[in-house]
C-alpha cells in the first residue's frame, strides 16, 4: 500500500492551486503544495485529505498558531507533523505566526 502523504510550503508569491507537484515512488506518493498564507494553506489541506491524504507536513514557515489551524481543518485520522524554525530564513526571518495570524 501507498502512502498518500503531503507537504505545504508557505511563499508569499504562491498560488495553491497551480504551485504543486506530485513524486511517485513504489513507497510514498508525496504531493508538494505552495500557499501564499495560511488562510490558503487550509484550502489547500482540505483538498488533500479529500484526495486520500492522511500524512501532511507543514514548513518551518508555520508558527504554533499556524499548525493549530491546519489540525483544525483536517479530521482526527490525518497525521500531521512540522518542520521547526522559530525564525524561517524564507519569509524574512519571521513566523508564519506574525505575518498571517490577524
Amino acid at each position: 500500500m501507498t502512502l498518500q502523504a503531503g507537504f505545504i510550503f508557505l511563499a508569499p508569491a504562491a498560488d495553491f492551486e497551480k504551485n504543486r507537484q506530485t513524486v511517485d515512488t513504489p513507497e510514498v506518493s508525496l504531493t508538494v503544495i505552495g500557499a501564499k498564507n495560511y488562510a490558503d494553506a487550509v484550502k489547500a489541506v482540505i483538498e488533500l485529505e479529500r484526495n486520500g491524504v492522511h500524512a501532511i507536513e507543514l514548513c518551518g514557515g508555520f508558527g504554533i498558531e499556524g499548525v493549530a489551524k491546519i489540525k483544525r481543518a483536517v479530521s482526527p485520522s490525518v497525521s500531521v507533523g512540522v518542520v521547526r524554525f522559530d525564525q524561517h530564513p524564507g519569509l524574512g526571518n519571521k513566523s508564519g505566526d506574525e505575518l498571517f495570524t490577524n
